[in-house]
């Protein structure tokens, strides 16, 4: 049984949190926060244990970082005088790089990984960078939690930005195509509950589809566009207003934002 502690209680680490209770992964999780009531509250949702900074390291085997970038330096700071031989840390913030990890606690097995926010249902898309100090046995634990949490891809750490903005942000992406498409149905005559029932479903039903098939989003597309029909009508409005260069933009800027964030890491 592997014994998995957070250092954090946000949103994220309730997603990976629920995640692996709804997988039944074998495990024991160990929650703090230093807002030591989100780590109770979380605790009691998902049946987990709360303690104290020292308990959490001390207890697990497995230790997972899962607080907001601006707090990583001084987590470091107190994870290094801990004894952290034979632990794997995860890291998931985005915007600071493996190196940073690895030259503040020297000799230690760390995996970075950017997961997103489906881990909750079990669908997260994760991309994993291996450490030095990892060894086989750390390397399989961690795929193994992943793995439980949807689907996941060794990537080298340079190529971990592009990641997060494909699939770290990739889900706000969706659902504000879904609000918008809400919005739009509204405007075209629906009920606002009648507009975000058919927005929300079209939207997991599709996603359903490029999971379970084995044709690419082009040979989807394609499939469902008649020549000169009403959804032809519908996809050369989204590209003659640009919508290709429009993502591209978007997903670019969360990239480059990523790299400002490890640029103001080292700062």
């Amino acid at each position: 049984m592997n014994k998995i502690g957070f250092i954090g209680a946000g949103n994220l680490a309730s997603s990976i949190i629920k995640g692996l209770t709804q997988s039944k992964m074998d495990s024991s999780i160990y929650l703090f926060d230093i807002l030591r009531k989100k780590a109770d509250s979380l605790a009691e949702e998902f049946n987990a244990h709360s303690g104290t900074f020292s308990e959490v390291v001390r207890k697990s085997n497995v230790v997972v970082l899962t607080v907001k970038p601006k707090d990583v330096k001084g987590l470091l700071l107190e994870l290094s005088g801990y004894s952290l031989a034979g632990k794997l840390i995860i890291a998931v913030a985005a915007g600071i790089r493996l190196a940073v990890y690895e030259q503040a606690l020297s000799g230690v097995g760390i995996v970075r990984v950017m997961p997103n926010t489906s881990s909750a249902v079990l669908h997260s898309a994760s991309g994993l960078v291996r450490g030095r100090y990892v060894t086989d046995e750390q390397a399989t634990v961690a795929e193994n939690m992943f793995s439980a949490l949807g689907k996941l891809v060794w990537v080298e750490d340079r190529k971990i930005n592009a990641v997060t903005a494909v699939s770290g942000s990739g889900p706000a992406y969706l659902y504000l195509f879904a609000e918008l498409m809400a919005k739009a149905g509204v405007k075209l005559g629906l009920t606002e509950e009648e507009a975000e029932f058919f927005a929300k479903e079209t939207l997991v039903g599709t996603g359903k589809m490029l999971a379970e098939g084995s044709r690419t989003p082009r040979e989807l597309r394609e499939a469902v566009t008649s020549p000169n029909g009403t959804t032809f009508a519908a996809l050369n409005i989204f590209l003659q207003e640009g919508l290709e260069n429009i993502v591209f933009k978007a997903m670019a800027a969360c990239l480059r934002r990523a790299e400002e964030m490890e640029g103001e890491y080292k700062r």
